[in-house]
């Protein structure tokens, strides 16, 4: 609640145990699997109190959406500057340290703009044995 509270979230308790799913495991969720987690604790929530939670949740900054592709987004509760691996065979996204990626020769930014952040997810697939 105190999490929720310091974002000026009002922290109701669809909204603790949606937090609880994204807090409690550090990990790439979509937001089935949030809803799942959240539905094998309690009583029954809504898909549109989940997506309608996790919008507020980005716009407060708590956490970050990760569009991997136009079928899979993914909500990361690590809002520290990092960079991911997507595993386009198994679907899991694996956090790269900023400091491990350096890019070169950013482009000019369009007049009257300023760079607001850069995501860069990287798709790998598992190697197929020789």
């Amino acid at each position: 609640a105190g999490l929720l509270r310091s974002h000026d979230i009002n922290p109701t308790h669809q909204r603790i145990e949606i937090a609880h799913a994204l807090f409690s495991r550090q990990e790439h969720l979509s937001a089935d699997q949030v809803m799942a987690f959240v539905n094998t604790r309690h009583s029954e929530t809504s898909k549109a109190t989940v997506y309608n939670t996790l919008k507020l949740f980005i716009e407060k900054g708590l956490v970050r959406e990760l569009i991997v592709d136009p079928s899979k987004v993914f909500y990361d509760p690590n809002t520290c500057e990092h960079h991911h691996f997507y595993n386009v065979d198994t679907g899991e996204l694996v956090d790269i340290d900023a400091d491990e990626l350096a890019l070169m020769n950013m482009p000019a930014l369009p007049a009257g703009t300023i760079a607001d952040g850069v995501d860069v997810i990287i798709r790998i697939r598992n190697q197929m044995p020789v």
